[in-house]
């Protein structure tokens, strides 16, 4: 049987049976069954094995309550978890909203919106069917749940690389040849995900690329990489090279979400900060910044 590990990067305790989830919900087991015929109950399979995740189910469980999150006791912090992005973190400044950020990436992000240790998310997490954005992977790992999903921004992806690009670096198989050094986000960032859509649809795979031993936790660390000659090339938002200073080869734009639960989407902290994204103060800052296409912003993605 696949290793869950493999599946979510998780420990194996965090995975449960069918039998003990069904013990730890206090259902029949094959009440249980019927749930996941019926696509109520987050589940993953591996080799059409039942795997049911304790954090998911108990997110799962206080979305059927017929009270609020607080009377579920599972009442989430005022965190902005997900990706890195330094529009949200400049908003996040200048609105007052109470909000803290913790970006991790968007894997990370959307776990932590899941199991309730954050309030929100910021998610760019690459569809595999369609060339679209997030739906997928909140479907795969929130069904069902009372999330609201609105469009932050549109970003344009691309190739930090030295002010003036002095090697010349063009397109992706710039990279592979002559291996060029590449600066790497996480496994579960957003931007490490588009980038290996990208080389797929070249044709090149992330193997062929000479990574950098240090691994760049944001857009920052990226830029920093580059600025410092650590690596000849990073992947990023436009954004994290102009403020840098460096060179931008741009390859995609992509969409950026803010995730939510319902709920809190109509308490002060978040209405606070959608208020001031509607402000000309957020649009001029978008525009300094670069490489932020606004035109849908706010704009409602989903509502579950």
């Amino acid at each position: 049987m696949t290793d869950p590990r493999q599946m979510t990067g998780m420990a194996p305790s965090q995975w449960l049976t069918t039998r003990e989830a069904a013990q730890w919900l206090r259902l029949a087991p094959r009440t249980l069954y019927h749930l996941v015929a019926r696509g109520e109950v987050p589940h993953a399979r591996a080799r059409g094995k039942l795997l049911f995740e304790r954090s998911a189910l108990q997110g799962w469980v206080a979305a059927q309550s017929a009270g609020t999150l607080e009377t579920a006791g599972l009442n989430p912090p005022a965190i902005i978890a997900g990706s890195h992005d330094p529009l949200l973190e400049w908003a996040l400044r200048e609105c007052r909203s109470g909000l803290a950020l913790s970006a991790l990436g968007s894997t990370d992000g959307l776990d932590r919106l899941v199991s309730r240790t954050a309030c929100a998310a910021l998610l760019h997490i690459p569809n595999l069917a369609d060339p679209g954005f997030n739906h997928e992977a909140i479907a795969a790992r929130a069904p069902g749940q009372p999330l609201v999903m609105l469009q932050w921004a549109r970003r344009e992806q691309g190739l930090l690389v030295a002010p003036g690009n002095p090697l010349g670096i063009a397109r992706l198989a710039d990279l592979v040849r002559p291996r060029r050094r590449i600066v790497m986000r996480h496994p579960g960032a957003g931007s490490h995900l588009l980038l290996l859509r990208l080389l797929r649809a070249d044709g090149l795979s992330a193997g062929a690329l000479r990574t950098v031993s240090a691994v760049a936790s944001g857009e920052t660390d990226v830029a920093q990489a580059v600025r410092e000659g650590v690596a000849d090339a990073g992947f990023g938002i436009r954004a994290a090279a102009a403020g840098a200073g460096l060179g931008f080869v741009p390859l995609a734009w992509e969409t950026v979400d803010l995730v939510m639960w319902r709920r809190l989407a109509f308490e002060p902290p978040l209405q606070a900060l959608l208020a001031f994204a509607r402000t000309r103060a957020f649009s001029r800052q978008a525009a300094r910044l670069q490489g932020y296409d606004l035109t849908d912003a706010l704009r409602v993605r989903l509502n579950a």
